[in-house]
């Protein structure tokens, strides 16, 4: 076991530096994403991250835990199989809205309503920004990109309202520009009962730099004392148009995960496996493969 005086961000660093672009929100995300690991006392060994295509599916790279970068919206299904060989994991995936909520929203949408017990942060932009600049499932109406010249004439999806109609039993939204209350938001992701959507707005500087429109209209959940156990009023908050709310819409504990279920149904047969952490030189050994 780890001592305790050792759990601080520092025991989550990779070898590897992030080649985001200056400025990029998911630096931001990272320092919480770690912040959180930290605060919850999780070892390294113990957390699997799955990761799809695009700038912040680098992710796992530039953390030391597992990692698994994947292809092109199926983070998800990564992480739910994962989760069930393992339950001992604590299992997140984090992709790109063009990831999560394009090409891979079909896998987000049936893994909130099983409550399969993984924790899903969307890097949220609203763009794609690898690819340098199209159109995403969240670009707002209007919005000139490299696809839509003339102005989107498409309405953008709201994932919060999305998921919380199909039934997903945590919903929250942060900013990247706010590491501390992001840090806050995802820990109670990682200790929630089920399946957690962390929507994280993290501006791209490059391609859609929001940071001044966010600030300008976001607003906190607890300043208007919302009960996240309403769910009535978490849809009301979701579908804002002219206010960025943030904090945890909606959370509910009382429903057990598709984990639970199912070792009740299998007998408690599936193994907890222990896993076993790399040493040093295991781990240079296998990071010396992508050099």
């Amino acid at each position: 076991m780890i001592g305790e005086q050792l759990f601080d961000m520092k025991l989550y660093e990779s070898d590897i530096r992030p080649d985001w672009c200056p400025g990029c929100g998911d630096f931001g995300a990272l320092s919480a994403v770690k912040g959180a690991l930290a605060g919850l006392k999780i070892e390294p060994h113990n957390v699997l991250i799955s990761s799809g295509i695009g700038c912040s599916s680098n992710f796992p790279g530039y953390i030391r835990t597992y990692g698994h970068h994947g292809l092109h919206g199926r983070p998800v299904p990564v992480a739910v199989g994962a989760k069930i060989a393992n339950p001992a994991l604590t299992v997140i995936a984090i992709a790109g809205d063009g990831d999560e909520y394009g090409i891979g929203f079909n896998h987000v949408v049936h893994a909130a309503r099983r409550n399969h017990d993984i924790k899903l942060i969307v890097l949220n932009n609203e763009i794609y920004g690898l690819t340098t600049g199209q159109l995403s499932p969240t670009s707002r109406f209007g919005q000139k990109t490299k696809t839509t010249p003339f102005g989107s004439s498409i309405f953008p999806l709201n994932p919060l309202s999305s998921l919380l109609g199909i039934g997903a039993t945590f919903v929250a939204r942060g900013f990247s520009g706010q590491v501390k209350p992001l840090t806050r938001m995802i820990q109670e992701a990682i200790k929630h009962r089920g399946f957690a959507l962390v929507d994280v707005l993290s501006p791209c500087v490059t391609w859609n730099d929001l940071y001044d429109d966010i600030r300008a209209r976001m607003y906190d959940l607890d300043s208007v004392k919302h009960d996240p156990s309403d769910y009535h009023s978490a849809m009301t908050r979701a579908l804002e148009q002219d206010k960025i709310p943030l904090g945890i819409f909606y959370r509910r504990e009382d429903l057990p995960s598709f984990d639970e279920l199912l070792r009740e149904t299998t007998g408690n047969s599936i193994p907890v496996k222990e896993v076993r952490r790399f040493n040093d030189i295991e781990r240079k050994a296998a990071l010396s493969m992508f050099d």
